[in-house]
């Protein structure tokens, strides 16, 4: 229960917020989500006293999808407010504000309405518990809004449901009015954005389908539309676009969009691709909903039997990677087949070349055809056989291979394997049969000391005069935390983007790394025994009014200590 349900006399409230700021004990009956909604700003360092702008503006109405569909009804809507007296207020998922109008105590100085920048207030409390909530005068913990009541009501994706942000309708204090005067118009506000985000939606797809037809001309062009969410690829463009083709244009079109140009104009596609594309942005009313990308073979198109090979992905020290190595070394000095398994990205294909050697091997990709015509004898077994994707095989070629296998158990093959959805019976016995030949690649997140000697040997050949690409320590730590899922391959891409696009001088900085990268891996649960520790010190705390030093008295630790595990559980992923 929320106290927009239940308000307290904000009279005591306001007695108890001035306790609270002196660090003195505060009085019974003060609502404990209010106390905790304190502390949790005393604990980010919030300043109730605010002498200055809290964040940025943000980018501007052309930049933003939801503002775009926002503004035609807050224009309509802004025209029923008071605008000396109250504001309207249109916050991002992360709680920036994007856009405002009329005039309430403090909206010139929040620019980030996040509880860490300015604590306690509705828009925040609205997304946290994703429905309407009401803040009034001292439930805020800032001083410039004690005088100020406010209602908020969460903007869900039409689409996915989750939060796209918030609508803020602030006035001076009417803490008798229940509900908020303007709870009606933040309701009618939020309707009316998610119906124009639904209308928008179904425009945009429709508009990109149409685009995407045309470009095809039925099955004749290898054609491939994108719009962020979603990916069209025609019949011939799923033979022509490796899955590294792929990636790259959704990357590049990221990248584009997340500048604000929508122009993806300088999408490069991996030095091995072997095709071209040419790009057309999708535009209506001005603004891109997306891109069509035609792609073309290119005249030099390497033969099939030489699947590409990432330059340095081969590379690394450390002990799991040593090990891999040296195990499939040693399987591969042997006669029999032998099964090569590992995340997408880890270099499975590399290293069966490797093993190959200039065995000249005959290289066929379960991914590219669903049937590889083994069942009718293509392979006869006099050249060496690389089996790329084998997950993807036809139920005719696992039967033809498992038939070989069985009469002839030295047979020179090697296959890649990436685990997934469970096999059926007759690829889990080929599985079983190459069991004792196995290689299982580790993924990149288990082996990131070899991330430097990575970084080195997948940069790009730097022009003559210009130095080689290096990074700061700081970008170097953000790379070895991230998780990587597409592995050395998504390493790769992002290594070859930085060097090409780069404008900057020096080392690479961790600001120049993409979001995910550079943000850091997800933070992490908290055990029990951590949870119950946790509890205890919040305990401690409500006890003796949030002061630190006798909490960590009554707990029997050290005042560092207790300030350690409060930056610990601040970073884990309890709330």
């Amino acid at each position: 229960m929320t106290t927009a349900e239940h308000p307290p006399a904000l009279a005591p409230l306001r007695q108890a917020r001035q306790r609270f700021l002196a660090g003195r004990p505060l009085p019974d009956g003060v609502p404990d989500d209010v106390v905790a909604a304190w502390r949790r700003a005393r604990f980010f360092g919030v300043r109730p006293d605010l002498d200055g702008p809290v964040g940025e503006p943000v980018a501007g109405p052309a930049d933003s999808p939801l503002v775009e569909a926002a503004r035609p009804v807050l224009a309509r809507l802004a025209a029923a407010l008071d605008n000396e007296r109250s504001v309207l207020v249109l916050t991002d998922e992360r709680l920036r504000v994007l856009w405002s109008a009329g005039s309430a105590p403090g909206d010139d100085a929040c620019r980030d309405l996040s509880e860490r920048e300015v604590g306690h207030n509705s828009a925040a409390l609205a997304l946290r518990t994703r429905r309407r909530a009401e803040v009034h005068g001292p439930e805020h913990f800032l001083d410039v809004w004690q005088d100020v009541s406010a209602v908020s009501v969460p903007l869900l994706s039409p689409d996915t449901g989750q939060p796209l942000g918030t609508l803020t309708v602030a006035s001076t204090l009417c803490a008798g009015c229940r509900p908020h005067p303007g709870a009606a118009l933040a309701e009618a506000a939020a309707m009316g954005v998610e119906a124009e985000l639904r209308a928008r939606a179904r425009t945009d797809e429709r508009l990109l389908l149409d685009a995407y037809e045309r470009a095809a001309r039925g099955r004749e062009r290898a054609v491939v539309a994108l719009d962020g969410r979603n990916r069209l690829v025609s019949e011939a463009a799923v033979r022509l676009a490796s899955p590294q083709v792929l990636e790259a244009l959704e990357q590049g079109a990221a990248r584009a969009w997340g500048r604000g140009t929508g122009e993806p104009y300088d999408i490069s596609l991996p030095e091995d691709a072997g095709c071209t594309v040419e790009i057309t942005p999708v535009r209506h009313e001005g603004r891109a909903l997306g891109l069509i990308a035609v792609l073309a073979p290119r005249t030099e198109e390497p033969a099939p039997s030489s699947p590409p090979r990432p330059a340095g992905s081969l590379v690394g020290s450390s002990v799991p990677w040593r090990h891999a190595l040296a195990r499939a070394a040693g399987l591969a000095r042997t006669a029999g087949p032998l099964l090569v398994a590992g995340e997408r990205g880890t270099g499975k294909t590399t290293l069966a070349l490797e093993l190959l050697g200039r065995t000249d091997p005959l290289v066929v990709d379960a991914a590219e055809s669903s049937g590889l015509g083994l069942k009718d004898e293509t392979w006869t077994g006099v050249r060496p056989l690389l089996l790329r994707h084998a997950e993807r095989l036809a139920q005719p070629d696992i039967a033809a291979l498992n038939s070989v296998l069985d009469e002839r158990p030295d047979v020179h093959l090697v296959a890649t394997y990436t685990p997934g959805t469970p096999p059926g019976p007759c690829l889990q016995r080929l599985l079983d049969t190459l069991a004792a030949r196995s290689v299982t690649l580790p993924a990149l997140r288990e082996r990131p000391d070899d991330i430097r000697e990575l970084l080195t040997a997948l940069a790009p050949r730097p022009a003559p005069g210009c130095p080689p690409l290096t990074w700061t320590l700081d970008a170097l730590r953000a790379l070895e935390q991230h998780p990587w899922p597409g592995n050395v391959t998504e390493l790769a891409h992002l290594v070859r983007a930085l060097a090409s696009g780069r404008r900057a001088c020096g080392p690479v900085r961790r600001s120049e790394l993409p979001d995910p990268v550079r943000e850091g891996p997800a933070a992490r649960s908290l055990s029990p025994m951590e949870l119950a520790e946790r509890s205890a010190i919040l305990e401690a705390l409500r006890r003796h009014g949030g002061n630190k030093a006798r909490a960590a008295a009554a707990l029997g630790i050290a005042r560092a200590t207790l300030y350690r595990k409060l930056r610990e559980y601040q970073g884990s992923g309890a709330s």
